[in-house]
């Protein structure tokens, strides 16, 4: 491909592709902060002045001292999404290690690999990622894999390698999942009522049933219970751990390392469970500890398995004749009656270990149902008022 000088600069060419159109490039030589020779081009423009304007954004860069900047605006998202998990992997927890691998070679690498990291826009990025993945995975997911790409350009951005990240106002709207995913307070007392029916068969169910219910934990957090985080003296439960099959480790975030407060009924079925695993700890011929996980199984005399919430949940879904969810549906449940009851949201956030921006994110349809309510309330008051009054103030 013959290369022809522009007039307007002698880094700027003109050049004819394989269908005989003009097209325009730039080629810039350079030294790096280490004196190294370097050149930076780029072809492909339509027009002289798209190309110069290029070339003296190059320039501007490189006398701002940016050089670090041009040096990686060829870098692609599929390189620097395995520099950024090279360099970080042993700081995280082995689950968010396999979660962010899984992530990079499944969604990120197909969809985004080929883009060049400087030059992605939050167009193409919603057409050729967030909608392909919302057809093929529920909201929830498509937000956490949306998180763990902002968290990878926030670290691009640190390491100066592009100047901002386009893509951290893009919000996944999850309303219609959790509108799907929880039960009605009338359901909900259905459940229980059949839990607590079938107690005596199996009280590891129903406590942990009821536990999931009247606090809105997280599953892995109520498995990583210990008695020594239960005060029945102030009707609490602290929030230390997280527990599935990956092992032991601490809460899911900053703010999921909480103590909250529990019913008094909640406490006293903890109180009679409690009574209940020192004597299963016994027939295994074991001491009991405050330091044992609280939910036990009558087969092991140990923790139950991540597995024990959903199989008690399935058990009273079909005995009751109610609709599916997941387990996760009873955190939504306790959500969604507590924001139907006019409970503020960061006392809502605080007790769940969430933020209020993702409280309103993931209810944001309950809310804007509760506003609803409350402009026709203040209208059939007035309306009551001035229909005593003669219509007049």
């Amino acid at each position: 491909m013959k290369m022809h000088k522009s007039r307007k600069d002698p880094d700027l060419f003109y050049y004819y592709n394989s269908k005989n159109v003009k097209m325009w490039c730039y080629r810039h030589r350079y030294y790096d902060a280490l004196r190294n020779r370097k050149e930076k081009s780029k072809q492909g423009f339509e027009t002289e002045n798209s190309a110069y304007r290029a070339l003296l954004q190059v320039k501007q860069d490189i006398l701002n001292g940016d050089i670090k900047m041009v040096d990686s605006s060829n870098l692609t998202v599929s390189q620097w999404i395995d520099t950024w998990y090279e360099l970080n992997e042993n700081s995280w927890k082995v689950s968010t290690q396999v979660q962010r691998m899984k992530a990079i070679r499944l969604q990120i690498k197909p969809l985004l690999g080929k883009y060049k990291l400087a030059e992605l826009d939050k167009a193409t990025y919603i057409r050729v990622y967030i909608n392909p993945l919302l057809k093929r995975y529920k909201p929830r997911t498509v937000g956490l894999l949306h998180r763990t790409f902002k968290i990878a350009v926030n670290a691009a951005v640190d390491n100066e390698l592009i100047i901002r990240n386009r893509f951290n106002n893009i919000k996944i709207d999850q309303g219609e999942e959790a509108a799907d995913n929880f039960l009605t307070p009338e359901e909900l007392n259905t459940l229980l009522s059949a839990a607590e029916d079938e107690k005596d068969k199996d009280i590891t169910n129903y406590t942990l049933i009821l536990l999931l219910a009247y606090t809105g934990i997280r599953k892995g957090e109520s498995l990583g219970l210990r008695w020594s985080d239960f005060d029945p003296d102030n009707s609490t439960i602290s929030i230390n751990r997280t527990r599935d099959q990956k092992g032991v480790r601490s809460p899911k975030t900053k703010r999921s390392k909480r103590t909250i407060y529990i019913t008094d009924s909640l406490s006293h079925q903890l109180i009679l469970y409690k009574l209940w695993c020192k004597k299963l700890k016994m027939s295994f011929g074991k001491k009991f500890s405050d330091e044992e996980y609280i939910f036990l199984s009558r087969v092991t005399g140990e923790g139950v398995s991540e597995n024990k919430s959903r199989y008690a949940l399935d058990l009273l879904l079909k005995k009751t004749g109610i609709k599916k969810i997941t387990v996760h549906g009873l955190r939504h449940t306790h959500a969604s009656i507590l924001v139907s009851e006019g409970v503020p949201v960061t006392t809502i956030a605080k007790r769940l270990g969430n933020t209020p921006d993702m409280i309103f994110n993931v209810y944001g349809h309950s809310y804007q149902s509760m506003e609803m309510q409350t402009v026709n309330v203040f209208d059939q008051s007035l309306g009551a008022l001035r229909g005593s009054s003669g219509g007049g103030f």
